[in-house]
């Protein structure tokens, strides 16, 4: 079975390395695919929502995500399952709810069997001695139930997920994440977009930090000259802030989280 794995652990350090270690260990016939380990330390959110959004171009299988800034405290490992049979490990942090709701959660199980866990459970790296050898376990074939008891789903925690607002001409935003392009991604799809009456071609002010910039809606980085500030669709339909050949993020002062107006201007304002 494959496990796909996603962390906020970087590739500096030894974590990840020591995670599949123990994982191939445990099942040395799984197939691990590195999703991502650039998560932004802490950013639970941003995991979600990457976990969330490459889900449908993973195959079916064990979902083993980690970022978590809780480690040690009050909060549970857990394990689901959702309608598809896919399973996920992780903190209940809200990390894995935005993946497994898309199909539905089935079961969820509390990680408190000690038989699928490393001997010793540091207090600080779950990751390597908890819900790596619990992912190993599950793509050996261990049953989801054997982990420990189950858990009403509708208990789990889940993440305060923003909304943009919309008012005339005016759309209030949030940033999500910025990518390692410096891309802004916002929690606007396109059809929020094209009812706010943005589309290709249109003219926009985003305000953001106390400054204000001129950008263009595109369909592709080819629509606009190096240097223009663009609103476009990105790969997962969702709209996103960029700079053609520039890194929009340093150029705004953008981080996850941060509000952002967008203004709709018409066709016919130059881009500055």
């Amino acid at each position: 079975m494959v496990i796909c794995f996603l962390t906020d652990f970087g590739l500096q350090d030894d974590f990840v390395g020591t995670c599949h270690g123990v994982i191939a260990r445990i099942a040395p016939g799984a197939r691990v695919i590195d999703v991502t380990h650039g998560i932004p330390p802490t950013q639970v959110l941003q995991g979600a929502l990457v976990l969330s959004s490459t889900l449908p171009y993973m195959p079916v299988g064990v979902h083993l995500a980690v970022v978590d800034p809780g480690v040690g405290g009050v909060r549970r490992p857990v394990a689901l399952e959702d309608a598809e049979g896919r399973l996920f490990v992780g903190p209940d942090n809200g990390l894995l709810l935005p993946a497994a709701e898309r199909a539905g959660i089935t079961r969820a199980r509390e990680l408190v069997n000690p038989e699928y866990a490393l001997e010793t459970i540091s207090r600080t790296f779950h990751g390597r001695d908890l819900f790596a050898p619990a992912a190993a376990h599950l793509a050996n074939g261990v049953p989801l139930d054997d982990l420990g008891p189950p858990l009403d789903p509708d208990a789990l925690v889940r993440l305060d997920l923003p909304r943009p607002s919309f008012s005339d001409d005016r759309i209030d935003a949030t940033a999500l994440y910025v990518d390692s392009f410096g891309n802004i991604a916002l929690n606007l799809t396109r059809d929020d977009a094209e009812h706010a009456g943005v589309v290709p071609g249109s003219r926009v002010e985003l305000e953001l930090a106390g400054e204000r910039y001129f950008a263009v809606m595109a369909r592709t980085f080819a629509d606009a000259r190096p240097g223009d500030v663009i609103l476009y669709e990105d790969s997962y339909r969702n709209m996103s802030i960029a700079i053609n050949r520039g890194n929009a993020a340093s150029m705004l002062h953008a981080t996850s989280g941060r509000p952002l107006r967008i203004r709709v201007l018409g066709p016919g304002v130059s881009l500055r």
